[in-house]
């Protein structure tokens, strides 16, 4: 009797455990198939181990992008291109949002961020619009003193990126830009999605490599033809070597290896990590390999000591090897959360949750 009951057991565990093999098979089944499904306009990037920050032979590193060190970051979806005028238009169709260089300039908020004491100005001055690059500069004094190629232009938004007697008319492929943070996350909001961590960006990127200087690979000779970026004398004499002067339609370069457009050049693109020039010494074990770092807990930058400032990655059509050389995966740069300009966009990210 005993020998028999055994048996059943065994036979119940047996059945039990292929009952399970199936199910999991199964459910193997819809998760791969789920994972081959990208969202519209998006493609997946691989779960992978990387060399985050600078890379060895990098002569353009900064102390901000030390020390590299290795991250594993889970797999997501990530926009093929830039968002685009068309894509934001319809946000702003559907939810009547209105950007940041739109809105009434508030001095009261305004000057929280400035020095302590700084003088307001005008009520002439103080009106909505955003920054533009200075076009025609002629001698630079200091490459120190940046206001000297940017000038506050009034009525200046994502509708009108040089002022109000522009338009994007006839640019609906263009990346849509005078974007700040709050407006970037309110477009996610509304499509369900977010923005990458700085390390998800590193990881699209690189595309199917795992310690590369450039999308594409160490080449920097490959940069004209790869990236929309400054070519000449900056910010003096720029040569449309690679076809576009200043922004171009989003897939006017080859892509990465993944097939991301414009992951270097064309315009920044805004993270949710906050900028911290000191984040990277906090990885001072080489042998640790973080998961999925969301990024410093405050924001530090002694540039800019009164603003929360974001990360944001991948150069723009101003980016110069004699100025900011910030075409490259590890470069990063921070950005006040109610900041724009014409050379700052986004792109957005999606986690898919696997159905069983």
């Amino acid at each position: 009797m005993n020998n028999r009951n055994n048996q059943s057991k065994l036979l119940f565990i047996i059945g039990f455990s292929l009952l399970l093999f199936a199910c999991d098979q199964k459910n193997s089944k819809i998760e791969k198939k789920i994972l081959k499904t990208a969202p519209e306009g998006m493609v997946w990037v691989e779960q992978k181990t990387f060399l985050q920050g600078a890379k060895r032979d990098d002569p353009y590193a900064m102390p901000r992008e030390k020390p590299a060190h290795m991250v594993k970051v889970d797999g997501f979806f990530i926009d093929i291109t830039e968002v685009t005028n068309k894509q934001f238009r319809k946000f702003i169709n559907a939810t009547n949002y209105i950007t940041i260089a739109e809105r009434k300039i508030d001095w009261e908020e305004m000057k929280q961020q400035l020095p302590e004491n700084t003088p307001k100005p005008h009520d002439s001055i103080l009106q909505p619009g955003s920054l533009i690059f200075n076009k025609n500069v002629n001698a630079v004094v200091n490459m120190k003193n940046y206001g000297q190629w940017w000038t506050w232009k009034i009525g200046a938004n994502w509708k009108h990126p040089q002022g109000p007697e522009s338009s994007i008319e006839g640019m609906d492929n263009f990346p849509v830009v005078h974007i700040a943070y709050e407006d970037a996350i309110a477009y996610c909001n509304w499509a369900k999605r977010r923005l990458p961590t700085e390390a998800e960006w590193e990881s699209a990127a690189l595309g199917r490599n795992i310690k590369t200087i450039f999308t594409w690979g160490d080449s920097p000779e490959l940069l004209n033809q790869k990236a929309n970026t400054w070519q000449g004398k900056f910010p003096v004499e720029n040569n449309p070597i690679d076809g576009f002067k200043y922004l171009s339609p989003v897939k006017s370069y080859d892509p990465n290896s993944i097939g991301l457009y414009d992951m270097s050049g064309n315009v920044w693109e805004i993270t949710n990590d906050f900028f911290n020039i000191r984040y990277y010494e906090t990885f001072f074990d080489k042998n640790r390999i973080v998961r999925n770092p969301k990024g410093a807990k405050k924001p530090y930058n002694p540039s800019n000591p009164n603003a929360i400032e974001r990360v944001i990655k991948g150069g723009s059509f101003l980016c110069n090897a004699s100025y900011c050389a910030s075409f490259r995966i590890s470069a990063r740069m921070g950005i006040s959360l109610d900041s724009g300009s014409d050379h700052i966009g986004f792109r957005t990210v999606a986690t898919m949750v696997l159905e069983r």
